[in-house]
């Protein structure tokens, strides 16, 4: 499929998905003194959960108790993913933090295909990550313990790419309220010990809502109909840009500006992500 022949629509939908997520979350960090990050996950998850839930309404369906395993495993994968990368983003930019954590589904991609080709996004994932590393005497090394929540979130949003997949094909749309249930249902207890009676507060919690329409509501629903009508490798190679968009919306919104170095270090993240992406699904050979 030619760049002519691409609809513009839903790559519009995919773009708009990217700045909702992007503003979004970085709109949640400045909850963060309020709340903190557990709290302000919380929220996220709470409220993204009771949308779907409305949306979607699982109960109509006869679950069974074998139901129960997958879709907590996947539920639980979702939870820690998402509160292990706001823990990130108490500590490192969001533009970086996101560029770490998409060394998960790289990993992922790389395991899956295997081509000797394949090894090259490794290396400049991996010389992206050396810019960043705490070097001894390095100036524009990130925070260690940032860096290890985000690339704990890349692990978990691997196991959450991989469980998705089976609950997708066995439960189809039904499997997204589900899921965010048990994140839900495992996050809370995290962000009231941390945030207690704080959370209640009125005003916060339609700052939480606000979090959650724009980063889960919204980009879902745009990301699922741009999934629709756009081939696999492009909507790939387009999510790749989430970093860029991250960078962008941190600096915009909270004065986060990245180094050169830093800057090149989430380059060569986005290039192995991106070869990853078009390796895996190469476009079809466009007819005459």
């Amino acid at each position: 499929m030619t760049a002519a022949h691409l609809p513009l629509l839903p790559i519009a939908a995919l773009m708009g998905s990217l700045v909702s997520l992007c503003g979004g979350t970085s709109f949640a960090k400045s909850l963060f003194p309020a709340v903190g990050a557990e709290g302000t996950t919380t929220y996220r998850l709470v409220f993204a959960t009771l949308m779907l839930m409305l949306f979607w309404r699982p109960w109509r369906k006869n679950w069974t108790w074998a139901d129960l395993p997958p879709l907590a495993l996947y539920g639980v994968t979702l939870g820690v993913m998402n509160l292990l990368f706001y823990r990130a983003l108490e500590t490192i930019p969001f533009g970086l933090a996101v560029a770490i954590e998409f060394t998960g589904p790289l990993a992922v991609a790389v395991y899956m295909s295997r081509k000797p080709l394949d090894y090259l996004w490794v290396v400049l994932a991996i010389a992206g990550l050396g810019l960043i590393l705490p070097w001894p005497g390095s100036t524009e090394a990130l925070n260690p313990l940032g860096m290890g929540f985000a690339l704990a979130a890349g692990a978990c949003w691997a196991l959450y790419i991989v469980f998705g997949h089976r609950v997708a094909a066995r439960y189809g749309a039904m499997a997204t309220p589900m899921g965010m249930l048990f994140a839900a249902l495992v996050v809370t207890p995290v962000g009231w010990g941390v945030a207690g009676p704080a959370l209640l507060n009125p005003h916060l919690l339609l700052a939480g809502l606000a979090v959650a329409l724009l980063s889960s509501a919204i980009p879902y629903t745009l990301e699922m109909y741009a999934l629709q009508h756009l081939p696999k490798h492009t909507f790939s190679l387009l999510l790749s840009l989430e970093p860029a968009v991250g960078a962008l919306a941190g600096w915009l919104v909270l004065s986060e500006p990245l180094s050169l170095q830093q800057l090149s270090a989430m380059g060569l993240i986005m290039l192995a992500s991106m070869g990853s992406a078009y390796a895996m699904h190469p476009p079809a050979a466009a007819s005459a």
